[in-house]
């Protein structure tokens, strides 16, 4: 091989490399896109709770601007804004709650915030089931529903004295009855329990 044929094919070996590394990172970037988590869609009246992720967008402020998680006591910090608090409100009021805060420093401020990952909406379930534990509550979600998720009943579940143990908003806590075999009976599925966020599902 000449010379001149050695430093072309050098060239061409290079170039081709060069293109591969090119495409490598175009579709590692487009992987790292693709996994990337998005914002959950939530109801206007989404009531946020401890543990949600919340995505805060000030405009044109990146360091105002964040994900946030709502800690334990129900608060979050932001630059500006300090501690203010979370839980029990919609997004849209902690927005204006953030906004009327960030007015003493910045001129009629546009602030969006987005429940980036609900973790809050939960329930329980123990007992004689295969897999107890907490669980995230989806939309409409029954007792049997629950039960399913959990991998349903073990040999010796008293599925006619299953009870729910429910939080009301002053803090009393409520025992609804429940009875599977009932439930699952075609005239009678009204009484398949709509579960609420922290309901727990006692399965004797």
């Amino acid at each position: 091989m000449s010379f001149f044929h050695r430093r072309a094919y050098v060239i061409a070996v290079l170039l081709l490399m060069s293109f591969l590394a090119a495409a490598a990172s175009s579709n590692k970037g487009k992987a790292r896109g693709n996994d990337a988590p998005k914002p959950v869609t939530q109801p206007a009246n989404y009531v946020i709770g401890a543990d949600d992720m919340l995505a805060v967008n000030v405009w044109r402020e990146p360091e105002i601007s964040r994900n946030v998680l709502v800690r334990p006591d129900g608060n979050i910090s932001l630059p500006l804004v300090g501690d203010l608090r979370a839980n029990g409100r919609t997004p849209d009021q902690l927005r204006d709650e953030i906004k009327q805060r960030l007015l003493g420093y910045l001129s009629d401020p546009e602030v969006t915030v987005i429940v980036q990952e609900a973790r809050s909406q939960k329930f329980n379930i123990l007992g004689e089931v295969e897999r107890p534990g907490s669980y995230p509550l989806g939309k409409s979600m029954t007792v049997l529903d629950a039960i399913a998720l959990a991998g349903g009943f073990r040999d010796f579940a008293k599925t006619t004295k299953i009870f729910i143990v429910r939080v009301d908003a002053d803090g009393s806590r409520v025992r609804i009855p429940f009875n599977y075999k009932e439930a699952i009976k075609a005239q009678k599925l009204n009484q398949n329990t709509e579960l609420q966020p922290h309901d727990t599902v006692v399965v004797p």
